[in-house]
């Protein structure tokens, strides 16, 4: 049974319900199956609105022909819907988090001494200020010296978000990992006692047949983020991978419980016949230096599944989530249901009705328009022409003007342009109004002027084009005019930070100029 929130749905529920809505379509999912299934991995990423920024041919000349087979095994395996499913996402509104490089997958480069720094597959979200269309963009980050088109604000991988050690959040094949991997299996359900806190209380080894979740380890409870439960059940397994993957068996890591708030952690265990276990470290144990260079537990492996938390507490059917990702938590959690197939909801096909004239009228779409049947024409004509000189309009002419300006399903096409779903939004607007409607001023036209506009903001950054440097753009307050921040900041000097791009820095601190002033 579903907990009952007295205070409301916690907010990173309600965030993740609504991503669960909008951020992935089912059209989204089955395109993008569909092309998968036939061998066309390009394709689906172009579904799934992902760029391809690599050519396996000369991935095959510059670093050999195992690399490039390794890789192109991969792309096959790729999953780029489940990818978009599993991206870091950004409260309140849950769009990707912006500026962001995580790791997919490494390749080691050679052997011995001769061995290169590894290759890694990637995926970037675009800044915060060219966000329009929440793409993706695959790519291969070669080492710290490669070069990044449309220069972006933060190209090296993550150490915090990263998906090579989780595999099963974007390949297809292993996405049946996911129960074992989240701690579905067997784990306590969301029985909050208080819904300021929605950390997973134990439960009692006999009910429900689960055993009880072990509790946090000193010192790190008090630290723990009251908004969001952490998994504290799977971080000694998944410190073990983790240290594993750096070349160590066992150590120290760290663990980031929120906003300037880590936990620093010790595996250890007498021997490898014994299960590893997690000790707390006082962080005036060892130099600040040294716990900024400890691995850092990935933020996937830190939380609870936000699809296993919406299903817990019933906020999500089975059959809205992806159809790999329900599979793996269906066996899990034994939830009885068909399974989910993605399609289209269909909308009603009522026609409204206005009291027009003491008389009940409706308004329909007829020939492609949004107009009162009940009306003749011509006097729909006349209507019109006498609201266009000043005077009083009928109240369906009203009804009609009130849903272009500002319909009642404007909050859906405000989430789905969010989330750049255009297709989806224009479906909304053209089942509402029809495809011949032509928009009026107004809280919608404004939505649909502000996304065509953001969405030249994506291309300028994607071709390169952009004035705005990366530090201002992601800084911006959305809605601002970037163009106008650009201008405002060129008069000056631009500084040299870790966030100017590489050729700028190389061009600001060069010294090619002739030095006149010195004496001959």
């Amino acid at each position: 049974m579903a907990p009952h929130f007295a205070n409301g749905i916690p907010a990173h529920l309600s965030m993740w319900q609504r991503v669960r809505a909008y951020a992935v379509p089912p059209s989204m999912i089955e395109k993008a199956t569909a092309r998968r299934a036939v061998g066309d991995w390009a394709g689906a990423c172009a579904a799934a609105r992902v760029y391809v920024d690599l050519d396996l041919r000369a991935v095959r000349l510059r670093h050999g022909t195992e690399v490039a087979t390794r890789l192109r095994a991969d792309l096959r395996r790729l999953a780029p819907d489940l990818l978009r499913w599993h991206m870091p996402r950004i409260a309140p509104d849950g769009r990707l988090r912006p500026g962001l490089t995580l790791s997919l997958a490494r390749y080691g480069t050679g052997q011995g001494s001769s061995a290169g720094p590894p290759l890694h597959l990637v995926v970037r979200t675009p800044p915060a200020w060219a966000d329009a269309g929440q793409h993706l963009s695959l790519a291969l980050w070669e080492g710290p010296r490669d070069a990044v088109r449309g220069h972006h604000p933060h190209p090296h991988p993550d150490r915090r978000f990263r998906l090579d050690l989780h595999r099963h959040l974007w390949d297809a094949d292993r996405s049946g990992e996911l129960a074992s991997r989240c701690g579905a299996r067997g784990a306590p359900a969301l029985t909050p006692s208080d819904q300021s806190s929605v950390i997973p209380q134990p439960v009692p080894p006999g009910e429900a047949g689960r055993p009880a979740e072990p509790a946090l380890p000193d010192g790190v409870a008090r630290l723990a983020d009251h908004n969001t439960p952490f998994a504290v059940g799977n971080w000694a397994v998944e410190a073990e991978l983790l240290l594993r993957a750096e070349g160590l068996s066992r150590g120290a890591f760290t663990v980031r419980l929120g906003a300037r708030r880590r936990a620093v952690l010790e595996l250890v265990a007498p021997d490898d016949r014994h299960v590893p276990a997690l000790r707390p470290l006082g962080e005036d144990v060892l130099p600040a230096q040294e716990i900024a260079a400890l691995p850092v537990l990935p933020e996937t492996a830190t939380r609870v599944l936000a699809d296993l938390e919406l299903l817990r507490t019933g906020l999500v059917p089975p059959e809205r989530l992806h159809p790999l990702v329900a599979a793996a938590l269906r066996a899990a959690l034994e939830v009885a249901g068909p399974a989910p197939v993605p399609g289209p909801v269909s909308a009603s096909s009522d026609p409204h009705r206005v009291e027009c004239r003491g008389e009940s009228h409706r308004i329909a779409l007829r020939d492609g328009v949004l107009t009162a049947v009940d009306h003749d024409p011509a006097q729909l004509r006349r209507e019109e022409l006498l609201v266009a000189l000043g005077g009083p309009a009928l109240p369906c002419l009203r009804a009609i003007d009130a849903v272009h300006r500002d319909p009642e399903a404007l909050p859906a096409v405000r989430e789905r342009l969010r989330h750049g779903d255009v297709t989806g939004a224009l479906a909304v607007v053209e089942g509402l109004l029809g495809p011949a409607a032509v928009l009026r001023d107004g809280p919608l036209r404004d939505e649909l002027e502000s996304a065509t506009a953001r969405r030249v903001d994506h291309g300028l950054f994607r071709s390169g084009l952009s004035t705005v440097r990366s530090g201002i753009g992601a800084g911006a307050v959305e809605g601002e005019n970037t163009s106008d921040v650009g201008r405002a900041k060129a008069s000056r000097r631009p500084r040299i930070d870790r966030l100017t791009p590489v050729p700028v820095r190389r061009k600001l601190s060069s010294r090619s100029r002739p030095r006149t002033g010195l004496a001959c």
